[in-house]
This record gives structure tokens, C-alpha cells and sequence, in this order.
């Protein structure tokens, strides 16, 4: 799908100093705290703000069976003419709201139908009317839009000479602190003038589409990895044979269950964590009438229930020359976390899978744009302190690792981590870190890595890139500066970058600049 880019690219959420939606990088030239006295960073006037006015719809659970049952009784007793006149009412307040509202109400219908008891056939208003006392509508991104990563848009088509048009992920935070993954998209000039196209303010969210089969083997060593296992975990694997569906795992986790209520044994953790793994590995589609900023890849598992954290996109080249882009991020439940990885090649199909591995750890890891000598490569921090370079054949499992870097300078001695995947230039691997030192400040420096061999590290900042200044102190969490992959254009590095965890911005540098400070 081709987006025009309009006159009026921004809207409420985008603010600007110059003419609305073009508003130059280097708008605002600032010096240090940098690598050196003559590396000069220069922050954008754009400020990507969350906007609460952007909504999805999404099913609402109350807390107990029994009121979930008193709702559906007070629907049943309304007469015909009462149900027309409330549901017209909902269609008045939402309809024009949203797109397939209807259809989720008779699914949501279908979620609850075990509460009526009684044979004769409702009216589709009347099931859809009940579908709407459990459903509600989410503003995904009024706490926060931050952590953004960038990447060059699949379809170049009608961008004018000169300029390039991009995809920004975002960390978007709602009501409960729910991380979701949206998207902007813009065109950048020859200038570094930064163009977005207007956000929808509604946007949908996608059903899942589980995986068709899943390998008994290596799910048995995922759930060893993450410390599941025992006489119950061998017997439902034994069960299953080397292949299965989700839908066979969960005949057999119901017959399981039945088996320990007869034996009055209780493995109901463990049973509900081998499903919960089951279904981290899922695929979503948008309609193609759907514009990207309308996309919301938002949690839907027991194992991202409570956020989708801190994508860090990159666009790979495979050996062949096939493209596609990857997405590493934190799946987080409420109470842990595990690495995931989205595959997609047009941003409308989405496969999420999780990363496996004994070297899959903690947060932050981020891929090669390409195989390095053969193989996969990523940038990692697998003990909450440090930098780590792994390598793989198959991008999904991860058993090796090795120390990159530690924390040296004062404003990296808290922890260090990446920034985004590494960017290849001439010079070698560009990798843009954060540092956290006194106060829980987060600082943005960088390093460089051999182009042959990353284990090389052929220089770092000693002093920070980017740090939080006057406007970008104050925040959900303040002092922070953090991003998650920027891109180089026409000579200058282009880092997007969060403000303590509530708005996003840009600032860009001159590339020689930099390199020449790391080298």
C-alpha cells in the first residue's frame, strides 16, 4: 500500500517549530556532552507526544464468572424493543469509531454464550448487544510513545528525488502500563527535513493465527530452558509425538487435568506454562486497506499480557539477496520476560517466535543487518551489566556467547546496552549503546566493532552522544535518553530517540565525524 504524504503530515500528537510536517533535523544545533570537542549533535524541533485520543477495541473480562452471568441475565430479561433501542444507542456512541466492531461483538458473544440458558434463538442484535457489555475501548498510547526504532519503508514508490521514506516502531504505553508496538511512517529529504504522514486516530487489532505445527523436540528443550519440566512435562510430550497443534496440546492438557483431579494431584502451573510457550508462537495480518500508523501488534498471550517491549527492527540482507526485516523484543508477562523475534517483509504480516537458546537472556538483543562469516550475528546483553556478541546458524537458537564490553567510563558504570542493531559503513560496525551512570541517568554513546571480525572492537566514546537535556529531563521515568535503531542518511547518522520514557524525538550527526572520534 503506496501512503501520500499530505500538506498537513502532523496533527496534535507532532509538534513543530517551522511549516506543519517539514521540519528540519538540524533545526537545533547543540554541542556535548559529546565524544569529543568537535563532534557537533543536532536535535530535531519534531516531538512524536502520545495522544490519547487514539483508540482500539478490545475484549473486556469482568473478574468472576458470577457477574459475567448476572450481565448476561439483565441483557436476556430486555424486551426486543429495549434491545433495538440500547444497541442503536452503541452503534451511535462507536460505529463510526471503529471498522469489524460488529463482528467482534458476535465473537465476544461466542465467548459468553455458556451463560444463557435457554433454547429459543436470540436476534443478532441481542447476541450483539450482550458482545458489548465485554468489550471496551483501549487508548494504547495516552501514557506514553517512546523507544523508537527506524528503518527504511519496503515501498519506495513516489517518494520525491532525493528523499527516502521510512517506518518508525514505537513503544506504546496505555492505561495498566500495557506496552504495544505501533507505527508511523514519513519521508526524509535530501536536508534532513522529516515528514510525517497524519496517524489514523483509530486503529484495530489483528487475530491471531497459531503456528500449524510445532516440533516436540524442541519444544521440550524450549520448556527445559526455561525451567519447565519433570514426570508431568516428559508424559504430555510423549503424548504428543513429534509433531503436534496447538489444539492437540490442549486435548491433552485437558485430559491431563482430568487425570490429576481423579488422583487429586495439581499441575496446574506447569501445564498452564507449557501452553503459555505454545502460544508465544503466533502469526497476525492486517487488511491492506489498513494504513501502517492503523496497525497495532498489541499483547495477546499469557506470556505478553502485559507488554510488548522495545522493538529493535533491522532490515536483513540473506547471502541470496532476499530481504526481510526483523524485530527483536521483551515479551512480558506480569511477573518475567522472555526474548521474542517478529519476521515480516511488507509490515502487514507479522510471525512472532520465541528466541531459543541457553545463550537467550535479559533484554536488548539486537541483529546483524547480515550473517557475519556465514552466520547469524546479534549484539546482546546477557547479564543486565554488559555487552555480548553471539553467533548462530539458525536465527531462532542461540547457544553461544561472548564478552564484548564492560562498563568503563562514569557514565556507563551502572550498565551498558545497545541502541539498535549494528550499521555497517566502510569504517566497520556502527553500534549505537546507552550508558547509565550516577542518578539512573541514561546517556547515548557509541562503538565501533571490525567489519571481519565484530569480536574487534576498534573504538568507543568516551563521553556520551546524546544526553537528556532541559526538555528531555522530565518524564515518566526522568533523565532518559534511549533509542532502539536509527539509520544513516546522505552522510549523517539519524538516531530517533525516546525523552524519558514519554515522547520521542531525533537528532542526527555527521558521520565522519563520529567515525573519525571512534577511530
Amino acid at each position: 500500500m503506496i501512503e501520500a504524504d499530505t500538506a498537513d503530515a502532523c496533527d496534535a500528537s507532532v509538534d513543530s517549530a517551522g511549516p506543519v510536517g517539514l521540519v528540519k533535523v538540524s533545526d537545533r544545533p547543540t554541542r556535548g556532552p559529546a565524544a569529543g570537542e568537535g563532534l557537533r549533535v543536532h536535535r530535531s524541533e519534531v516531538v512524536l507526544r502520545p495522544d490519547p485520543r487514539r483508540v482500539v477495541f478490545r475484549p473486556f473480562a469482568p473478574h468472576t464468572a458470577e457477574r459475567e452471568l448476572k450481565i448476561v441475565a439483565r441483557v436476556m430479561q430486555l424486551s426486543e424493543e429495549d434491545v433495538s433501542r440500547q444497541f442503536a444507542a452503541v452503534l451511535a456512541d462507536y460505529g463510526e469509531r471503529h471498522i469489524g466492531l460488529r463482528e467482534f461483538f458476535l465473537r465476544r458473544f461466542g465467548d459468553y454464550e455458556r451463560h444463557v440458558f435457554m433454547d429459543r434463538p436470540l436476534s443478532e442484535e441481542r447476541k450483539m448487544l450482550i458482545g458489548s457489555y465485554f468489550t471496551q475501548e483501549y487508548s494504547f498510547e495516552c501514557a506514553a510513545l517512546f523507544n523508537p526504532s527506524m528503518v527504511w519503508h519496503p515501498d519506495q514508490s513516489g517518494v520525491p528525488e532525493g528523499g527516502r521514506r521510512f517506518i518508525i516502531s514505537l513503544r506504546s504505553t496505555g492505561e495498566g502500563h500495557i506496552s504495544s508496538i505501533s507505527f508511523r511512517t514519513g519521508v526524509i529529504d535530501a536536508d534532513f527535513a522529516l515528514k510525517f504522514q497524519d496517524p489514523s486516530r483509530f486503529a484495530t487489532l489483528p487475530e491471531l493465527q497459531h503456528e500449524e505445527e510445532y516440533e516436540t523436540a524442541l519444544f521440550g528443550r524450549k520448556l527445559a530452558e526455561l525451567g519447565t519440566g519433570g514426570d508431568f512435562v516428559d508424559g504430555v510430550l510423549m503424548e504428543l509425538g513429534k509433531t503436534f497443534t496447538i489444539h492437540e496440546l490442549r486435548e491433552v492438557l485437558r485430559q491431563r487435568r482430568r487425570f490429576d483431579e481423579a488422583t487429586g494431584h495439581d499441575h496446574a502451573d506447569i501445564a498452564e506454562a507449557i501452553h503459555t510457550l505454545a502460544e508465544s508462537n503466533y502469526t497476525v495480518e492486517f487488511p491492506e486497506r489498513e494504513r501502517m500508523s492503523e496497525r497495532i501488534l498489541f499483547p495477546s498471550t499469557a506470556s505478553d499480557g502485559k507488554g510488548l517491549e522495545d522493538t529493535r527492527f533491522v532490515e536483513f540482507t540473506d547471502e541470496d539477496g532476499g530481504r526481510c526485516y526483523y524485530g527483536t523484543y521483551t515479551a512480558y508477562s506480569g511477573t518475567g520476560f522472555i526474548p521474542q523475534l517478529i519476521e515480516t517483509r511488507d509490515f502487514r504480516r507479522f510471525h512472532m517466535s520465541t528466541l531459543n537458546g541457553p545463550a537467550v537472556q535479559n533484554k536488548g538483543m539486537a541483529i546483524f543487518p547480515r550473517k557475519v562469516d556465514g552466520r547469524y550475528a546479534v549484539i546482546s546483553r546477557q547479564d543486565n551489566e554488559n555487552i555480548y556478541l553471539m553467533y548462530s546458524d539458525n536465527i531462532h537458537f542461540w547457544h553461544e556467547k561472548r564478552m564484548l564490553l564492560k562498563p568503563t567510563f562514569p557514565w556507563e558504570y551502572v550498565q551498558l546496552g545497545n541502541c539498535g542493531s549494528p550499521i555497517e559503513t566502510d569504517a566497520g560496525w556502527l553500534v549505537l549503546s546507552h550508558g547509565v551512570g550516577p542518578m539512573r541517568k541514561y546517556t547515548i554513546g557509541a562503538f565501533l566493532l571490525d567489519r571481519d571480525d565484530p569480536s574487534k572492537v576498534i573504538g568507543r566514546t568516551r563521553r556520551p552522544i546524546l544526553a537528556p537535556d532541559e526538555r528531555e529531563r522530565e518524564g515518566y521515568v526522568p533523565n532518559v535518553v534511549y533509542s532502539c535503531g536509527g539509520q544513516v542518511w546522505n552522510g549523517r547518522l539519524v538516531i530517533p530517540y525516546a525523552m524519558s520514557d514519554y515522547a520521542s524525538s531525533f537528532a542526527s550527526v555527521e558521520l565522519d565525524a563520529l567515525l573519525g572520534e571512534l577511530t
